[in-house]
């Protein structure tokens, strides 16, 4: 099999529309990580993104009669734009069934390149069963995004280039993963032309369908998958790549959103390119390698994707990304209600900068505070937090509280009392019009919202705080609501920060 997917790749279509991105030193990263780290410039290429090499190589590849029929796929994102413009380059019709909370930006960059939009639904899971009907109905074939191997041979010439670009073997390459496309074709290449090449996957820990699958031995389906890397969020991974995957590929790390969002800055810091929190994944893969294997000396490449990023998603990656650098804790303080607690506070930070200071009274004998504070390194943090308790004050960590850091930095308040049976849960909201209205319709003025906090990150998902009056005999009629309002939820009722600034 392994032969067939390298003579796909080295006969692959894909240069009438992509270029040969450059391999190049990432000089600060380097230096910062004792290894010789190199950016794959995928983000370089017309669309901003490698989709374009496998939808070309797939177009290119139709027959004559195929491609009178047209073409059809389902995306919200760098897929549809690969689509669109391999097709206006082929003067083929396409269709892209994109979901009704596609941002704007999206609809409109497809658009321009001559494609058919047909917006359905509020999911890809909606848009793909929508693509799947019209190749029914109308005879479209249909330009999956990662399972078709010749979808993957056009991304395995990213591994063609490499190995040109860098004669010698690499010590180890680090590639996003989404539905496993781009790494099932860099891996089959490389594992034949540079075997001693370690090949390792680079996941978010919330959208992990392809080490979960690894690590059972067949394709698993995740409930659900988190929205930030959007440009991976896939809930089940091919056939076709999950086999090459298995056979190829060494290992899988995980991520988080804070790890994501240091990796984009670094990558800026080094060429001034922000790419989107999907082609930032390889580099944040790579970072946490070197911690934790202790490599030096080595020479080390990352996949830099796509670089669709919307311009206001900037600020919440700025947020995060001082955490997964660790240079910012996050406390939840309990100081003493008196004249100069904040003063013997800010004894004990020392010389640190306060990043961010939330102060609410409690009562007439203490306070809470939620406390930004810059650090060196991550150690601090717990020698911090010694230092609070030796000096009397309670205080709780929030460096992995999704809670404090989405929604409590930003609206520290403290509590109603007038509020009774309060429970709280986080929810994703699909930004579309109504979404708001549904939810509160379905309630059907059942129960009250006591608390309700909502931030856009220009994202086909928001995200949304709420806090709701339910007697604890209708928690189960609760339960039975929520599930049926199809929104991902989690229960917060039980956070420790809620309790502190807003219970």
């Amino acid at each position: 099999m392994s032969d067939l997917y390298l003579e796909a790749i080295e006969q692959a279509r894909v240069y009438d529309v992509a270029i040969e991105t450059p391999l190049e030193l990432a000089p600060k990263l380097s230096t910062r990580l004792n290894n010789e780290v190199l950016f794959k410039r995928e983000d370089m290429q017309q669309v901003f993104s490698f989709k374009l090499r496998g939808a070309y190589n797939k177009i290119a590849h139709l027959s004559d009669k195929e491609r009178a029929c047209g073409v059809v796929c389902a995306s919200a994102g760098n897929h549809a734009q690969g689509v669109a413009l391999a097709s206006h380059k082929l003067g083929i019709a396409a269709t892209i069934v994109m979901p009704s909370t596609t941002p704007e930006i999206k609809v409109g960059a497809v658009r321009r390149m001559g494609a058919n939009v047909v917006l359905f639904g509020d999911s890809y899971s909606d848009a793909s069963e929508e693509a799947a009907r019209l190749c029914r109905t109308e005879g479209l074939t249909f330009v999956h995004p990662y399972d078709d191997p010749l979808v993957i041979a056009g991304q395995g010439t990213i591994a063609e280039e490499m190995m040109r670009q860098n004669p010698g073997d690499l010590d180890a390459v680090f590639v996003p993963i989404g539905g496993g496309g781009l790494i099932a074709g860099i891996a089959v290449y490389l594992k034949k032309h540079s075997p001693r090449t370690r090949i390792i996957g680079v996941e978010p820990v919330d959208s992990a369908a392809m080490h979960d699958s690894v690590r059972a031995g067949h394709r698993v389906t995740l409930d659900q998958v988190g929205i930030f890397a959007d440009g991976v969020a896939v809930k089940k991974v091919g056939e076709y790549t999950f086999d090459l995957v298995q056979r190829y590929v060494d290992e899988i790390l995980l991520v988080d959103t804070d790890e994501i969002c240091a990796a984009i800055k670094d990558i800026y810091e080094d060429n001034r390119t922000i790419v989107e929190p999907a082609g930032a994944l390889a580099v944040a893969g790579l970072k946490k390698y070197v911690r934790q294997t202790g490599a030096r000396g080595q020479i080390l490449a990352a996949i830099n994707s796509g670089a669709n990023m919307n311009f206001d998603r900037l600020r919440h990656v700025a947020e995060r990304t001082e955490m997964g650098e660790g240079r910012e804790a996050l406390f939840a303080v309990t100081i003493p209600e008196r004249p100069g607690s904040f003063l013997d506070f800010c004894r004990i930070i020392g010389n640190r900068n306060i990043t961010e200071f939330n102060y609410r009274m409690s009562s007439r004998s203490e306070a809470h505070v939620f406390a930004g504070i810059s650090i060196s390194d991550s150690d601090e943090i717990a020698q911090l937090q010694q230092s609070m308790l030796d000096a009397g004050l309670p205080t709780l960590n929030l460096h992995d509280n999704e809670l404090g850091k989405l929604h409590i930095r930003h609206m520290v308040g403290g509590h109603c009392p007038l509020v009774k049976d309060e429970i709280l849960y986080r929810f994703e909201f699909p930004e579309r019009p109504g979404a708001l209205l549904e939810f509160l319709s379905r309630a059907g003025g059942r129960w009250n919202i006591s608390l309700f906090h909502y931030r856009n990150h220009a994202a086909a998902y928001g995200r949304v705080l709420a806090g709701v009056e339910v007697p604890p005999h209708d928690r189960e009629a609760f339960e039975q609501y929520l599930s049926g309002l199809g929104y991902p939820f989690v229960n917060e009722s039980e956070n420790e920060a809620y309790g502190l600034f807003l219970k």
